[in-house]
């Protein structure tokens, strides 16, 4: 008797050192991670392909700060054995930080959560804490800024081949300050586009040209209700517009808090306000120039959970003089677990046009089709994805291995 107590006694000793010794399961689920990164720097963990295989799953949520970059939400989100250790790390990135300091501040804090997994996984001696005490870090560090973020960008775009050549030029101008009372946006940008094509000896030239001034303010009534000011002006030669500028007032409602919107949303937004418009060319409406008033209401929602996400939107819009004169939009975006293995995804965005009052009047030229130089009158347009996804197999993907690209 004494011996098979002894015996098992070794037995659960074992058993209990195979536990502490096995390695950490861990599901990443982040579509804009450097994967390959993380694999080849994070030890003592073995990557899943399905989060039921993960003892710990690791789901990032995303949104821009104010500075232009990015606001990482990591939940850790303990299952099986570690179904008790449950945290959550925010951290935010800065608009010029580079992809590899991004990457190395994903790869620290993904360390820094799982801390609590490998202590009750056993692996106390392959944990090492460092405390960095420095007097900058102690001190309130006053932003001389105070939260203003300047943008400008060139950019330039060149193709051809012996037939054609295409060149693109566009310059902007973003000042932006985003605090949790105020948010506010001004671009200007301008964008010239011409493309060239050889048919026959001679040359058909397609242009567009298009300018744009932007400016938002947002304030933050209370953790459901938002108001704001919206306003544009600006030209554009694929338009048919000479000249347009509107001012939109608007109020916006969140069925959530919004100190949740990184996990859930649900606004209903309404803007109304007017629009003045000179056009380049009589319009199908036998109009040079016109002043309409135009409302906008809008139900969009996205939810990011451990079984995927789901973004929607639908709104209306329409002048008030002429209701017949409207447009739908609906866009629905999904990508969720089924079961283990097998994922649903779809995505698409119909729009319903029965307001284009900008289009030029009289017919256009097969060489202005073809090289959609205007707007041509179309009552909808669309785009549409579906797909299901199944994968099986062995549950682990940690190796990582770069040759040819595949």
């Amino acid at each position: 008797m004494k011996k098979m107590m002894l015996l098992l006694a070794v037995l659960a000793s074992c058993n209990l050192f195979s536990q502490n010794e096995s390695t950490l399961k861990i599901f990443l689920n982040c579509n804009y991670c450097d994967i390959t990164y993380i694999k080849q720097n994070l030890d003592y963990v073995e990557f899943v392909r399905d989060q039921k295989d993960a003892d710990a799953h690791l789901l990032f949520r995303t949104q821009v700060n104010g500075s232009g970059g990015t606001i990482y939400e990591i939940e850790f989100i303990g299952q099986n054995n570690y179904s008790e250790v449950q945290d959550k790390i925010t951290f935010s990135t800065n608009s010029d930080s580079t992809d590899n300091e991004i990457r190395e501040m994903i790869l620290k804090y993904a360390k820094l959560g799982l801390v609590r997994y490998w202590l009750k996984n056993g692996a106390h001696d392959k944990i090492s804490v460092e405390m960095k005490k420095n007097e900058e870090d102690v001190k309130e560090q006053k932003d001389v800024w105070n939260n203003w973020v300047f943008d400008f960008g060139l950019r330039g775009y060149f193709s051809g081949q012996e037939s054609n050549k295409n060149r693109n030029l566009n310059f902007s101008v973003t000042v932006k300050q985003v605090t949790v009372e105020n948010k506010f946006y001004l671009r200007g940008n301008l964008n010239d586009s011409r493309s060239v094509y050889t048919f026959d000896g001679a040359d058909i030239i397609s242009t567009r040209k298009s300018s744009s001034l932007t400016l938002y303010d947002v304030v933050s009534i209370n953790n459901h209700w938002s108001t704001g000011v919206f306003a544009e002006a600006g030209k554009s030669t694929y338009g048919n517009k000479a000249f347009y500028g509107s001012l939109k007032p608007a109020i916006e409602y969140n069925f959530f808090s919004y100190e949740e919107s990184s996990k859930k949303q649900l606004t209903l937004a309404y803007k109304v306000g007017g629009i003045h418009t000179n056009y380049n060319e009589r319009t199908i409406f036998n109009k040079e120039k016109e002043f309409l008033w135009e409302h906008n209401l809008s139900l969009g929602g996205i939810v990011k959970q451990n079984w995927g996400n789901i973004t929607s939107q639908v709104s209306y819009e329409s002048f008030l003089k002429n209701p017949s004169l409207n447009a739908f939009s609906f866009y629905l975006g999904t990508n969720f677990r089924i079961v283990k293995g097998l994922s649903f995804n779809i995505s698409g965005n119909y729009d319903i046009t029965n307001n284009q009052i900008n289009l030029a009047a009289g017919d256009l030229s097969l060489e202005e089709l073809l090289l959609s130089q205007q707007q041509v009158k179309s009552g909808y347009n669309y785009f549409f994805s579906v797909g299901l996804n199944y994968s099986f197999g062995s549950m682990f993907n940690t190796i990582v291995n770069p040759r040819f690209n595949f």
